[in-house]
C-alpha cells in the first residue's frame, strides 16, 4: 500500500507532518491540523498549498461550516507502484 508521504521527495518537515496527521486522523480542517501539529496556522496553510499542488492532498467543502475547507490525503495515481515507507528506507 502506498502512503501519501511516500510521494513526497524533498518537502519541508511541516508538510510531512501535515500528511502524517491526515493519514492518521483522516479528513479534517486546517484549524484541527494546526491544533494537532502545534504548527502556526500560516505554516499549515502553506503546507496544505504545497501538498495540494503536488496532488497529495485534496480540498473539499466542510458542510458543517461552508466558510471552511476539509482536507484529506488523495489516492495515489494508478500508475504509481505500491511501496511502503519501510521499502523506501531499505533501498537507501
Amino acid at each position: 500500500m502506498t502512503h501519501a508521504s511516500d510521494r513526497l521527495l524533498e518537502p519541508p518537515p511541516s508538510s510531512k507532518l501535515v500528511v502524517k496527521v491526515l493519514e492518521v486522523d483522516g479528513p479534517t480542517t486546517q484549524g484541527a491540523i494546526a491544533d494537532a501539529t502545534l504548527l502556526n496556522p500560516r505554516t499549515v496553510r502553506d503546507a496544505l498549498g504545497r501538498l495540494d499542488d503536488a496532488g497529495i492532498v485534496g480540498e473539499d467543502v466542510y458542510f458543517r461550516d461552508a466558510r471552511k475547507s476539509i482536507y484529506a490525503v488523495s489516492s495515489p495515481p494508478a500508475s504509481e507502484p505500491s511501496t511502503t515507507s519501510a521499502d523506501r528506507l531499505s533501498r537507501r
